[in-house]
C-alpha cells in the first residue's frame, strides 16, 4: 500500500538494508530519518517546494541522502560533476539560480574560486561533508557549515515523501559552448513521477529483492535513476565509490547484486580483465544490465554477450532529455547494431536536416522523439529548446535510421560528421571496423582540417599490444571504401574519458587542430 501516495519503502521496509558503500550502510529507516534531518536544514537556509539544490559529491551515502531529501521538499536536485573547475561550477550555480550547495570538504577551494564569480546575492549556502581542507576563518571562504552538524541540530519526526517528486535538473556536456541545464515541466507533478516510475518498474522488471550496483558517477542520470529506481521498490543499492573492474565483479559476488547500469566503456575494462580472472568470481547473482551512455562498438556488444551468457544484457538509447528506446540480448543478436524499438508510449521519427521532410525506412536522418512524459526546456535558454523542438518531437542532434520493423540504428552525431571532399563520413562507421582488430581495445575517430579536402579522418587508438599505423590503416582499407579509412592514426596509453568513461572525443579533436599532443 501507498505511505502518503508514495510507496511503502519507508515503513513497510524500515529495517531492510537501502543503500550500503563499502562499510557504511543505511536501512530504509535510518535513510528515511537523516533525509527528513536534511531536509529542516535545508529548509533552515531558504529552500522552498521548487529551489534548486545542488550537490557536487563523489559516490557516496550522503549523495543518496541529499537526493532524498530534496525530495521531501519537492525542491529539484541540481547533481553537478564533482570534477568541474570553478568556473565551470561558478556558472552552472549563477545560471540554475541554486539556493544551497551540498559538497564535500575537499572541495572547498574549487567552491570558493567558484564564489568568487558570483554576485553576493546568487551565492547559494553550502553545507560541507566530510573532511578535507581546514577551514580559515579569516578568509573569504563560503561559509563552513558541517553536514553531519546541521542533521543533528535539525533532527526530529521523518517527513513524510522519500521518493523524488521531481526530475533532477542536469547541465548537459556543453561541447559546443557553456552547458545548458535540461528542465522537465511534467516533474513538478508528484503523480506524473509516480506513474513514471511504476513505468520504469514494469518496463525493467525491477523487484524488491534486487541488489543494484552503481557503477557510474551518481551526477550522472542513468546511475542515480536505477538507483533511484530500485529504492521506488524497496531494493538494496550498493555505492562503488569510484570505477575499478575487478572491485566490480568482487562486490557482484559479495552482494549478491542482481541489478546494474553500465557504459559501454564499463564493458570494454570489464573485457580487460583476463577470462580466467573473470571466471574466478561468482556472477550468477546478476541478472540483468542496462547498458547506456554511449554507442556500443558491435565487436564490444558481442564479446560483452558471451562473457554474461546468463545475465539479460540489455541496451538503452535515451539522453537527458528523455528516455527513447531499449533493445533485449535477444533482438539485438538478431539485429547487431541496433538500439532497438522505443519505449512504451514513445514515438521515433527520421527527419531530412535539410528540408525537415520525415524519411522511410532505412533512410539516413535526424533521429527525433516523441517523448512519454511531457516537454523539456533549456533553462534560460528559449532558443536553443526551440530549436531542439519540432511539433512535439525534439532532437539533441543524433542521426540514424529506422529499419521495416521500426528498429533505430544510430549512425553518429550529427556534431560529429565530417565532410571530406564533399562526401558525408561518420567516424562511428570506422570506429566499429578499428573494434574489430584484435589488438584494439578502444578508439575514438574524428574530422581535422584538410587543405585539399576540407577534412580528413584521424584515429586515436588504445591498443591492446604494439601495432603500427600502417597495419590498422591497411586493417581499415580491407573493410571500408578508401575514402572512409583515416588518413593518420595515433596510439595513447589511455583514451581521455569523463567519469563515466566516456572518451572525451572533443579533447582530442581540440588537440588535433591546434596541433599540439594527443592528451590522455
Amino acid at each position: 500500500m501507498p505511505v502518503n501516495g508514495y510507496p511503502r519503502t519507508a515503513v513497510e521496509r524500515r529495517d531492510h538494508p537501502a543503500v550500503i558503500c563499502g562499510d557504511e550502510r543505511r536501512t530504509y529507516g535510518e535513510l528515511d530519518q537523516r533525509a527528513s534531518a536534511l531536509a529542516r536544514a535545508l529548509t533552515e537556509r531558504g529552500v522552498l517546494a521548487g529551489d534548486r539544490v545542488g550537490i557536487m559529491l563523489p559516490n557516496s551515502i550522503p549523495f543518496v541522502e541529499s537526493l532524498a531529501a530534496t525530495a521531501k521538499l519537492e525542491a529539484s536536485s541540481l547533481t553537478v560533476n564533482w570534477h568541474l573547475r570553478a568556473d565551470e561550477l561558478s556558472w552552472i550555480l549563477g545560471d540554475s539560480g541554486a539556493r544551497v550547495l551540498i559538497a564535500h570538504r575537499s572541495l572547498v577551494d574549487v567552491v570558493t574560486a567558484a564564489f568568487d564569480g558570483l554576485r553576493h546575492l546568487d551565492r547559494p549556502s553550502v553545507l560541507f561533508v566530510g573532511d578535507g581542507a581546514a577551514d580559515d576563518a579569516t578568509s573569504s571562504r563560503p561559509g563552513d557549515d558541517g553536514y553531519e552538524e546541521a542533521i543533528a541540530a535539525a533532527d526530529g519526526e521523518a517527513l513524510p515523501y522519500l521518493w523524488p517528486t521531481s526530475w533532477p535538473v542536469v547541465y548537459t556536456s556543453g561541447t559546443t559552448g557553456r552547458p545548458k541545464g535540461v528542465v522537465h515541466g511534467a516533474g513538478a507533478v508528484p503523480e506524473v513521477m509516480e506513474m513514471a516510475q511504476e513505468g520504469l518498474v514494469a518496463l525493467w522488471g525491477y523487484r524488491a529483492e534486487d541488489v543494484h550496483l552503481v557503477a557510474g558517477p551518481l551526477y550522472h542520470a542513468g546511475p542515480s535513476g536505477y538507483a533511484n529506481t530500485t529504492l521506488y521498490v524497496g531494493g538494496t543499492v550498493v555505492v562503488m565509490p569510484e570505477w575499478d573492474a575487478r572491485a566490480f565483479l568482487a562486490a557482484v559476488e559479495h552482494h549478491r547484486v542482481t541489478t546494474t547500469f553500465l557504459t559501454p566503456a564499463h564493458l570494454i575494462r570489464l573485457l580487460e580483465v583476463p577470462e580466467a580472472e573473470r571466471a574466478a568470481f561468482d556472477l550468477s547473482s546478476l541478472r540483468h544490465v542496462i547498458h547506456a551512455g554511449a554507442p556500443c562498438p558491435v565487436p564490444v556488444k558481442e564479446r560483452a554477450l558471451a562473457a554474461l551468457p546468463d545475465t539479460e544484457v540489455w541496451e538503452l538509447y535515451g539522453m537527458s532529455e528523455g528516455g527513447a528506446t531499449r533493445v533485449s540480448p535477444q533482438e539485438w543478436r538478431e539485429r547487431p547494431g541496433t538500439v532497438g524499438r522505443p519505449w512504451p508510449g514513445v514515438e521515433i521519427r527520421i527527419v531530412d536536416p535539410d528540408i525537415g521532410a520525415p524519411l522511410g525506412p532505412h533512410a539516413t536522418g535526424l533521429i527525433y522523439v516523441k517523448p512519454a512524459w511531457g516537454r523539456f526546456e533549456y533553462h534560460d535558454d528559449p532558443d536553443k529548446t526551440a530549436a531542439a523542438w519540432r511539433s512535439d518531437d525534439f532532437t539533441v542532434g543524433d542521426v540514424g535510421h529506422l529499419d521495416d520493423d521500426g528498429y533505430l540504428y544510430v549512425t553518429d552525431r550529427r556534431s560529429d560528421m565530417v565532410i571530406r571532399a564533399g562526401v558525408n563520413l561518420y567516424p562511428r562507421e570506422v570506429e566499429e571496423v578499428l573494434h574489430r582488430h584484435p589488438d584494439v581495445v578502444d578508439c575514438a575517430v574524428f574530422g581535422v582540417p584538410d587543405e585539399r579536402d576540407g577534412e580528413h579522418l584521424k584515429a586515436v587508438v588504445e591498443a591492446r599490444r604494439p601495432i603500427s599505423a600502417e597495419g590498422l590503416q591497411a586493417w581499415c582499407r580491407e573493410r571500408l571504401d578508401p575514402y572512409k579509412c583515416p588518413s593518420e592514426v595515433a596510439f595513447v596509453s589511455e583514451l581521455p574519458r569523463d567519469p563515466n568513461g566516456k572518451v572525451l572525443k572533443r579533447h582530442l579533436r581540440e588537440a588535433a587542430r591546434a596541433g599540439g599532443p594527443v592528451p590522455a
